[in-house]
């Protein structure tokens, strides 16, 4: 099974090592045919600490690091 990359933004740099994402995920509602924007926030692995809020990264689904790791960054897609 392949591996789910997302797409998102970094919210939070402040703990060792981890950095959360937020990934914005959008669809049309079934019944009222509106589009919706649903978030969610993501605890993603970042060795190097090398990331900042407001970077625009891709993370990819790992196996599991910590409690709440289950991600890890892959790259930078643009800078704050």
């Amino acid at each position: 099974m392949p591996k789910r990359i997302l797409q998102g933004v970094v919210v939070s740099d402040k703990q060792n090592k981890t950095v959360v994402v937020k990934v914005e995920r959008r669809f049309t509602h079934p019944l009222f045919q509106k589009t919706v924007r649903r978030t969610k926030n993501y605890h993603a692995h970042d060795e190097n600490g090398a990331f900042k809020v407001g970077d625009s990264v891709t993370i990819e689904e790992t196996a599991p690091i910590s409690k709440l790791k289950r991600w890890r960054v892959v790259e930078v897609t643009a800078e704050a």
